[in-house]
């Protein structure tokens, strides 16, 4: 690459910049990798290149094309692993078993199914599709959980025949339909049931209301009507309760607060039958940004444990067992996309004292196809130049992709070195969670790969789509398929 497109292409690379937000502060050193956010086996080579898990950002790029999804794989067993010896060692002394479910929606794939068995996690799935592929992966269907506020009367069927061990029930139809599904089959099928707990976590809020506008979950005071109905079905098995209060939550008051309104629920339900576990959700927050500080797991364990346990002996009443629904707290941090750089563009913005500030465009190759999150919840992330290391000052940037769409943003504020060029690679950390399972063909654009690396290996968990296959579905052309499905 001609050396004059290495040189600073923005003003302001000295100092901060005013069009950055508050929490984002001019790093020292541009080439250090925050542990907050990246893989716990990331970092950077001698050469100032990044390497995950012993493998050059580079070569995984020339092997795999990029934009490109790497899952570092011991990471991800490991946060597994652990989370499920947090739950269990905050409610062992308690008496109870844990049971951790890893929510299939952050990211699903074959292997990904069998890491979580490994570790000794059970699998939440809320699809057809999700279900079938856990299966085809070895989970065994007990250890399966089906989630979803309109499950398909074929899904049902799907989920009951299989055997799974528990339907979150969401509304009275729904009730209905597992039930019938159930008594054509000739089992039991065990339920769970959602409550709509009234607590809404995000950013350390919490609505007070019995009926907060949502899609999901029963009210809390029709909870026991509901139940009562589950019990008058031979064909149902009643588990508990099950709350899920929000996502990317910081610490655990949330939490506790859900669990002092459910167990006031479940010690009334235990008058008219067994109720065997409590079923707490997920939700847990990942740091996206050097400047963030969730709370880790083991803590959070314990405190909700300790919470479970006082709300409990206050109504007199065992703990009962426990289940929990972690996903992106597994998977988010493990994963990190790489892309390309096309063009860079410095943009001047106008200052409200008169003066100007300027930014600079880094437009890659991938975009909002690949992590919608920026579009859809204004998600923050953080990024770095991946194929070099680089001595030049810091330029505010503003990560962007190629899909026509002004809001096609991948990362909104971060510094970069200045010099930053067309050819060289960035890497966005904690990428691991919904940016694959969100992904689209916008624009007519394949989906990329996904890759786990592992001690200097890699392999594909999931191939890239080529142009090849998005033309095998459009049934206007010859060599497109067709949908059997009924």
């Amino acid at each position: 690459m001609p050396e004059a497109l290495r040189e600073p292409q923005a003003d302001n690379v000295t100092g901060a910049n005013p069009l950055a937000p508050a929490h984002l502060d001019v790093p020292s050193d541009l080439n250090v990798l925050d542990a907050h956010v990246w893989s716990r086996n990331t970092q950077r080579g001698d050469d100032g290149a990044l390497v995950i898990a012993g493998l050059d950002a580079r070569g995984l790029a020339e092997q795999f094309g990029t934009p490109l999804y790497v899952v570092d794989e011991a990471d991800a067993r490991q946060r597994a692993a652990e989370t499920v010896a947090a739950f269990a060692d905050a409610f062992g002394p308690l008496g109870v078993s844990t049971k951790v479910y890893y929510a299939g929606k952050a990211f699903l794939s074959a292997e990904v199914v069998r890491w979580m068995l490994e570790a000794g996690c059970a699998i939440d799935v809320c699809s057809e599709g999700e279900l079938a592929l856990a299966l085809a992966a070895g989970a065994p269907a007990t250890l399966i959980g089906f989630h979803g506020n309109n499950k398909s009367a074929r899904e049902i069927a799907a989920a009951v025949e299989a055997g799974i061990g528990a339907i979150v029930l969401d509304s009275a139809q729904e009730l209905e339909r597992v039930a019938e599904a159930a008594a054509r089959a000739g089992v039991r099928q065990p339920v769970r049931v959602r409550v709509n707990s009234g607590v809404h976590a995000s950013t350390h809020e919490f609505l007070a209301t019995s009926r907060e506008d949502q899609k999901f979950g029963i009210p809390l005071d029709e909870v026991e009507a509901f139940v009562a109905r589950i019990r008058e079905h031979d064909s149902l098995t009643f588990l508990g309760l099950h709350s899920h209060i929000g996502s990317q939550i910081f610490d655990a008051d949330g939490f506790g607060e859900a669990a002092d309104r459910l167990v006031e629920v479940h010690a009334r339900l235990l008058a008219g039958g067994p109720v065997p576990e409590l079923n707490l959700g997920g939700g847990y927050g990942i740091a996206y940004l050097p400047s963030e500080t969730p709370t880790d797991i083991r803590t959070m364990a314990a405190h909700i444990a300790s919470h479970v346990s006082d709300a409990c002996s206050k109504l007199g009443v065992a703990v009962p067992n426990m289940a929990f629904e972690p996903g992106r707290t597994i998977i988010g941090p493990s994963g990190t996309t790489l892309y390309e750089v096309g063009t860079t563009k410095t943009v001047r913005v106008p200052l409200d004292d008169g003066g100007n500030a300027s930014r600079l465009y880094v437009s890659v190759d991938g975009g909002m196809s690949d992590n919608v999150r920026a579009a859809l919840y204004e998600a923050d992330y953080s990024v770095r130049l991946a194929s070099r290391a680089s001595a030049a000052g810091p330029a505010l940037v503003r990560v962007v992709g190629k899909h026509c769409e002004s809001g096609d943003i991948v990362v909104l504020a971060d510094y970069l070195p200045s010099d930053v060029a067309p050819g060289d690679l960035v890497a966005v950390p904690a990428t691991g969670a919904y940016c694959w399972s969100l992904s689209s063909n916008y624009n007519m654009i394949g989906r990329p790969a996904v890759v786990a690396v592992r001690d200097g290996a890699a392999r594909t968990l999931i191939r890239a789509e080529s142009v090849a296959d998005l033309l095998a579905r459009d049934a206007g052309l010859s060599a497109a398929v067709t949908d059997e499905r009924p």
